[in-house]
């Protein structure tokens, strides 16, 4: 299997989602038999077109217009008549239930009574089908989103205009990592968001990747400052155990007591910084202060900054991206005289005793802690022989 990953940096919608998958390589004679196993009497094109000098496939939905709105329950009934692999059905069933829920929960309806508008249209119901056949087709067993960019301004809809997130894509969206940037316009539907919240095990950077394919998605607009595509990676996993991109957060202080930065370093850690650290400095007017950086995930970065700003006196700070290079490790239990300690070991061979087992039975034991180190590191050279 596969590893996949959607770039949304101008969103994500269903025919975006469909077109980027193609143009990674799904075969499109074999997702069209797939949808035409539903039975909606839609024809299905692919156009190869750019955005912004970027090639891209546009996919098209050609039906005949329908009045009549679909529940949830004719739509899972759909899915589970048509001929569509299990996989795909399954994770199609999943993307429509979300939908449900959250149409439910903005209309006040239970989910059994939500009339499915522009989401239960034909053409909908083909992306959102199409997008879980395509990744089925390209054997995509672990799937991965960037932060989704909403878009901004407006959007017409069956129940006037509304501001854009539109009220089912905030809910859809709770809990991943959001932003707006661009055109006033809707980038994120809630077609897409419902395909990368339901289907995306995690949201973040590019994970560590040997890349076999990529492919655009184009998106209906063509905008004159943004190429308007949805990306989509896919490859084999390159072994690395952690991000190599990380976000750096900085910030210059001289008005905090050490007691200050000393809690805030913990707050940090536990809220899942990679690592916090302290150094002197000599500021403006001759002040002795510190400077704080935290490394981060980039999908932790926005929380980090708004603890640094509530923990500390800082009134700004200096974000930027860095690339962590690291090796793969691993731990080897060894048993010294006083109990057992976990040495961590890199990819290169380099061992060093982890501290907090080390400290722990020297307080137990009563002994220096370098006695415990020189314990654990003989016991780990004594089993390497």
């Amino acid at each position: 299997m596969h590893i996949g990953y959607w770039d949304a940096f101008s969103g994500i919608s269903g025919d975006m989602a469909v077109g980027s998958l193609l143009d990674a390589g799904a075969p499109f004679d074999a997702l069209a038999d797939g949808l035409n196993s539903l039975g909606t009497g839609a024809r299905f094109r692919q156009e190869k077109t750019s955005r912004q000098g970027i090639a891209a496939i546009k996919f098209h939905v050609e039906f005949e217009p329908q009045h009549s709105h679909r529940h949830l329950k004719h739509i899972l009934e759909l899915l589970d008549r048509s001929l569509l692999p299990e996989p795909a059905r399954r994770n199609a069933m999943r993307v429509f239930e979300r939908l449900g829920q959250a149409e439910a929960l903005v209309h006040n309806v239970a989910i059994e009574k939500v009339h499915f508008h522009e989401v239960g249209a034909v053409d909908s119901i083909c992306d959102i089908a199409g997008a879980c056949l395509g990744l089925y087709l390209l054997d995509i067993g672990e799937l991965h989103c960037s932060a989704l960019n909403l878009g901004s301004g407006t959007v017409k809809t069956e129940h006037g205009i509304l501001p854009v997130p539109a009220p089912a894509t905030a809910e859809l969206v709770k809990g991943a990592p959001v932003y707006s940037s661009g055109p006033a316009a809707e980038l994120t539907t809630p077609t897409g968001a419902a395909l990368a919240t339901a289907l995306a095990t995690s949201f973040g950077p590019l994970p560590a990747l040997r890349i076999s394919a990529a492919g655009c998605g184009a998106g209906g607009k063509d905008f004159p400052n943004q190429a308007n595509v949805l990306r989509f990676i896919m490859g084999q996993s390159s072994g690395a155990s952690e991000s190599t991109t990380v976000s750096v957060i900085e910030a210059n202080i001289d008005d905090c007591s050490p007691q200050v930065l000393g809690y805030a370093m913990d707050k940090l850690f536990a809220a899942g910084a990679l690592d916090v650290s302290l150094e002197p400095l000599l500021m403006k007017k001759n002040r002795p202060g510190s400077l704080l950086r935290v490394i981060a995930e980039p999908a932790l970065q926005e929380t980090l900054a708004a603890l640094v700003f509530a923990e500390t006196s800082t009134l700004g700070l200096r974000i930027y991206r860095a690339e962590r290079r690291v090796q793969p490790r691993r731990f080897v239990e060894v048993e010294t005289v006083h109990g057992k300690v976990r040495v961590k070991v890199s990819g290169a061979g380099s061992f060093t005793p982890e501290y907090e087992d080390c400290r722990r039975l020297a307080a137990e034991a009563g002994v220096p802690i370098r006695d415990i180190i020189s314990q654990a590191n003989f016991a780990y050279l004594k089993i390497q022989r």
